[in-house]
């Protein structure tokens, strides 16, 4: 089995430096990272990680084997690897697969390796490496799959399975596909989801997306948002930021969206709020945070304008329908590195950032340290409360417990200096009575 597979080792120096960097912005995962140095509750443990390889990433891999941990690293999507990081972590020892650029038997051969330790616990942003092990389990075939088998060979899936004890899913996508299989009674094993715990969905996915994802089309295009026609597909956590930091920097915002509830958010909060096929028509930029499938397609490229600008803040790259894009061009070019250029019939032009993928680590370098510093924390100690519960978590999908999400929450506050007020006694007996009214 490989070690690592990376695209250049000798680019470890300069991930060293960017990984040191990275360090310096993540007080909270630090603090956790020297806790589990002295405690090691992950002595023994083999951990599987599906995750975007970036130099946030690499903190969390380090807080693990600090932990006691070995760890094993795939990307979580093909585009998204730092390969200087990646270089660095394979030079540290490791065992990681990974580079940018990768094709789909790659991408699928990484998860192979990372499956062939044997993981007792997963963790994953967008729940391929969950999925996968699932598929295997439960006989399914297919194309990507056959690239897994090839590594693992004879390995039997049940073995793999009776070894996990359960996992943690970073991001909503993954939690959505995670919440299908408990639904049909099909999860395995507990599935912690990050992703919904306060100190992640309320700073990550608004605020962290909300400035990477506009990074990203800044970084491809060097575009003014001032004035744009923007319109955001999608009002969840994550469609939210985007749309509220596009109005701060002076764009005219509309917001798409499907549930009443989110689009009397959206107009109570000031947007423009449409059905896709009216935004089609006007908008200039167009960014998607939906989680679902083919939300901007055919209908939609038909009557949009000439020059407009498509992103996906998404996870996977499937919110934008490449398919339809592709039949009704004549022509395609990739005119800067991150932009492709497509020539419908009559000549209007369609730029398409990212190859559709995530706007924010395929264009730019992902999320602030800062707001990764919360999440990576939350996926350590959550892997840490796996490790001190095997076999006594039911095979759901679970929250993270409140004292842990509290714990970052105030770890990340005294690192910025803030200080709490505090409950009196005399308060916490109100607040635990029922009998106090007027007077």
């Amino acid at each position: 089995m490989k070690e690592y597979w990376v695209k250049d080792i000798s680019l470890a120096d300069r991930g060293r430096r960017r990984i040191e960097w990275a360090r310096n912005l993540m007080p909270v995962l630090s603090k956790i990272l020297d806790r589990f140095r002295e405690e090691k509750p992950l002595r023994g443990l083999r951990i599987g990680a599906c995750l975007h390889i970036t130099a946030e990433t690499a903190i969390l891999a380090e807080a693990l084997i600090e932990g006691g941990a070995e760890v094993s690293l795939c990307a979580s999507n093909p585009l998204s690897t730092q390969d200087d990081v990646a270089a660095a972590l394979a030079q540290s020892g490791v065992r990681i697969y990974a580079f940018r650029g990768q094709s789909v038997e790659e991408y699928y051969r990484c998860i192979g390796y990372v499956l062939a330790s044997s993981p007792h616990i997963t963790i994953d942003d967008g729940a391929d490496l969950i999925s996968t092990i699932h598929k295997l389990w439960y006989g399914v075939k297919s194309r990507e799959l056959a690239y897994v088998q090839e590594i693992l060979q004879d390995r039997d899936a049940q073995d793999l399975v009776r070894e996990v004890i359960g996992g943690c899913e970073e991001t909503t996508t993954g939690v959505i596909r995670l919440r299908a299989m408990a639904r049909e009674g099909k999860l395995l094993y507990p599935v912690i989801a990050v992703n919904d715990a306060d100190s992640k969905r309320l700073f990550d996915n608004p605020i962290g997306t909300g400035q990477s994802a506009l990074d990203g089309v800044i970084r491809a295009t060097g575009m003014l948002l001032a004035g744009r026609d923007a319109v955001v597909v999608g009002f969840g956590n994550v469609g939210s930021g985007i749309a509220h930091r596009l109005k701060g920097m002076g764009a005219r915002v509309t917001v798409v969206e499907v549930d009443p509830i989110k689009a009397l958010r959206a107009v109570m909060d000031g947007f423009n709020v449409e059905s896709m096929k009216k935004a089609a028509e006007h908008g200039e930029l167009f960014i998607t945070a939906t989680g679902d499938i083919n939300v901007i397609r055919r209908e939609h490229f038909e009557v949009m304008k000439d020059g407009v600008i498509l992103a996906n803040a998404g996870h996977f790259d499937v919110e934008i329908n490449k398919k339809d894009l592709e039949e009704l061009s004549v022509g395609k070019e990739r005119i800067a590195p991150c932009i492709d250029m497509y020539v419908l019939k009559g000549g209007k032009r369609i730029y398409l950032l990212g190859e559709g993928r995530l706007v924010n680590l395929v264009c730019a370098e992902g999320h602030p340290y800062d707001v990764m510093d919360m999440s990576f924390s939350l996926q350590a100690l959550s892997a840490k409360y796996l490790a001190e519960n095997r076999g006594k978590l039911p095979k759901e999908v679970l929250d993270v417990p409140k004292d842990i999400d509290r714990f970052v929450a105030r770890l990340k506050l005294e690192s910025m200096g803030i200080e709490l007020e505090e409950l009196t006694e005399e308060q916490k007996n109100y607040l635990s009575r029922w009998e106090f009214g007027s007077e």
